[in-house]
């Protein structure tokens, strides 16, 4: 009698969330008139990435492929409603014309259990505060001063491949590459030496599990598109035994440095200044030192550019690999541009022209992060359309998507650099490539991801020969499980002398 009751509960109950998922819910878009997504309760129209069937950046790039001839159209993820948006216009009102409107990531950040992810998250003033801080020491100047520091690496990442190209090896780029990054980053951002070229260490295998970002793929579907739960049940975003070991070793050198007075032409010495110089503590829970805010600051750059310069050099590999005419096209420019100037100098590397049209055109087909996510903060009526999006409304731009619409981009899964001589750039709409991100949230490291990205496949491009090797599939399998853009088995070329 009991069980049955308890059953004849439990149906009602369920019956209940059925209704109200369905007719409340799941009417948000219908009673704004919005063309949307038919959603299945309670999990919305992300089925596929719950199920770790398909990766994200992928998912939105087949609906934008599906619904373009719509300027945006809705999705649910979960019970929240997602507005689509594919057009470029629309795009550009999003994230820079109507920016006050829709300035943050909507992503899960909790200060109390996660400090240092969340400064990757920031909303509102912490954002602006902490952006202020940041665009001074990634300029160009800052770029020339920590060049040195990045060259040393790539040629380490060069002289440690000699071996392997002596003997036709095949190596698996993804995996060097990352060691390099992981060098790269620590040394001239940080002033780390970690020597994960020469051979992985706590360093590397820290930083490989997963840029230290839970292996739990369902509570990383929850964080991006239903936070409240995750804050509602505390769930923290990282490893923590990741976490505390970048923090404790960004303290510990921050700590030293100032006791020893040390200052080196690196990123680390630029935070401990701007930190010093002006730290608030009214934009974070708690007060923290000088110590603990460059650590909180450092680790969460660490975490932004240390997958997206190795992805992006190991695809131009492998699209270089596969078309040998346009590797020894580059090959040739490298040559006579190191010959004019005498060594790789930071004006040698801005004169590879047709290098860096290869770089754009691996970043147009291969976006790190292939969408972009924004929530509305601020209720609107979204401009040139019907549409009024209430706060907290989630925004989507499908990036991957827009970078490969072969109405913008003809062919293309085509690999093709021309596509930015300057005449063809100047025909495209200035919204139809946006590797990272656009307006006053666009990605403030950028120019230190192109110059790690650059160095590592100058230093080997003017050694070495790339062939594809028979293990890597074309096109390439990406990881269902990885936000950015990753290849699932990683990228095998057989190394040989040029």
């Amino acid at each position: 009698m009991v069980l049955a009751e308890l059953i004849g509960a439990s149906i009602i109950i369920l019956s209940i969330v059925y209704i109200y998922y369905k007719y409340v819910i799941y009417n948000f878009w219908h009673k704004k008139g919005v063309f949307y997504i038919k959603p299945i309760v309670p999990i919305g129209n992300i089925l596929p990435l719950v199920t770790g069937k398909t990766q994200v950046g992928v998912f939105f790039q087949d609906a934008y492929q599906k619904y373009k001839e719509h300027r945006c159209f809705g999705m649910y993820a979960f019970f929240k409603p997602n507005l689509v948006i594919t057009d470029l216009d629309l795009m550009r009102t999003v994230l820079t014309k109507e920016f006050k409107s829709f300035h943050d990531r909507g992503l899960y950040s909790n200060e109390t259990i996660d400090p240092a992810i969340n400064r990757l998250f920031l909303n509102g003033q912490n954002w602006l505060h902490y952006r202020a801080k940041m665009t001074p020491t990634f300029t160009a100047g800052k770029m020339k001063q920590m060049f040195v520091i990045v060259k040393q690496c790539g040629e380490e990442l060069a002289k440690h491949l000699e071996k392997n190209a002596q003997m036709r090896d095949t190596v698996e780029m993804r995996d060097i590459l990352t060691r390099y990054a992981s060098d790269s980053i620590m040394s001239a951002a940080f002033g780390v030496n970690t020597n994960c070229i020469q051979k992985p260490n706590e360093y590397q295998s820290t930083s490989q599990e997963k840029t230290t970002f839970d292996s739990n793929f369902f509570k990383r579907i929850l964080i991006r598109f239903a936070p409240q739960v995750t804050d509602f049940f505390s769930l923290p975003f990282s490893v923590q035994a990741v976490t505390n070991f970048y923090m404790n070793l960004f303290r510990d050198t921050v700590e030293y440095r100032k006791a020893n007075g040390i200052v080196r032409p690196d990123l680390m010495s630029l935070l401990i200044e701007h930190v010093e110089k002006d730290f608030d503590p009214k934009v974070t829970v708690k007060k923290l030192t000088t110590a603990e805010a460059t650590a909180q600051v450092s680790f969460a750059l660490f975490l932004a550019g240390f997958e997206t310069s190795s992805t992006t050099a190991t695809f131009a590999l492998f699209e270089l690999a596969q078309h040998q005419d346009m590797q020894e096209k580059v090959c040739k420019e490298i040559d006579e541009i190191l010959a004019k100037h005498g060594d790789l100098t930071y004006d040698a590397l801005n004169d590879m022209t047709y290098f860096h049209k290869v770089i754009n055109e691996t970043l147009r087909k291969y976006p790190p992060l292939p969408f972009l996510h924004r929530v509305c903060t601020e209720e609107i009526d979204l401009p040139t359309t019907n549409i009024h999006v209430p706060k907290g409304t989630l925004i989507t731009v499908p990036l991957l998507g827009v970078h490969r619409d072969p109405s913008i981009y003809p062919d293309p899964d085509k690999f093709d650099p021309e596509r930015f001589n300057a005449d063809k750039v100047k025909e495209r709409h200035p919204y139809a490539f946006m590797p990272f991100g656009d307006g006053p949230r666009n990605c403030v490291g950028s120019r230190f991801g192109y110059l790690q990205a650059k160095i590592a496949l100058v230093s080997l491009l003017s050694k070495y020969k790339f062939k594809l090797h028979s293990q890597t599939p074309v096109p390439i399998v990406f990881s269902e499980k990885s936000a950015i853009l990753v290849a699932k088995n990683g990228v095998h070329l057989i190394i040989e002398p040029r």
